[in-house]
């Protein structure tokens, strides 16, 4: 799992309402962001971020308590002040297209339109979907600020699904959604391949204390 994170100028404004005034929209996004990857276990991801270009400050990873700490040293400006949504989803292609996990996903963040960069949104799309990435997409604030039929259209072609997160409490909640259709794999398998191991050493006192009844009989 990759998130494509949005680092552009406009995150840096005051948070969805009066109550988050102290926050800016990026703080409120690293907070819930952290609170969604302790909850992954040793699950593998990595984060791109993308304003003018993009690039990757958090390679993919199965330490999230690393990752976590990473996060606090990302900050709003720190790839260019503009919008680069394509080379945000290239960037985070050639990440899952390097690892080897089976469950390839793409979380993409932002606030705004597609104004800069080299790589286009259709070819970063269709990219995608021959590398059988799924992308969820996230527009953060009102509607009328960021690409809404872009996003939606993201991700109904790679099989993803198109939130929108207008409150604090709202992207909160798309986080617990994500979390609920993408699993942690590692978790997931664990619970699958349960097994009930204490028969072995079970069997084995049982046949230990039939030994010592049948010596003593004999």
């Amino acid at each position: 799992m990759v998130f494509a994170l949005d680092t552009s100028g406009s995150m840096d404004e005051s948070g969805y309402s009066a109550k988050d005034a102290q926050r800016s929209k990026f703080e409120i996004l690293l907070s819930l962001m952290k609170s969604f990857v302790s909850k992954r276990f040793d699950d593998n991801v990595g984060v791109v971020v993308f304003g003018s270009y993009a690039f990757s400050p958090v390679p993919i990873t199965y330490d999230m308590h690393s990752l976590k700490y990473m996060l606090d040293f990302l900050e709003v400006g720190m790839a260019g002040s503009s919008t680069a949504i394509g080379d945000g989803l290239a960037r985070s292609l050639d990440m899952l297209e390097k690892s080897h996990t089976k469950n390839k996903v793409i979380i993409l963040i932002t606030d705004g339109y597609q104004n800069s960069g080299t790589t286009k949104i259709k070819d970063a799309v269709e990219r995608a979907k021959k590398l059988h990435v799924k992308i969820y997409t996230i527009g953060l604030g009102k509607e009328s600020d960021y690409d809404k039929k872009l996003l939606e259209q993201i991700a109904k072609d790679t099989g993803g699904t198109a939130f929108e997160a207008s409150s604090e409490e709202a992207l909160n909640d798309v986080y617990k959604e994500l979390n609920s259709l993408e699993p942690s794999a590692i978790r997931s398998q664990h619970y699958l391949n349960k097994q009930m191991l204490f028969t072995y050493p079970l069997a084995l006192a049982i046949l230990l204390l039939l030994y010592l009844l049948a010596k003593r009989r004999a």
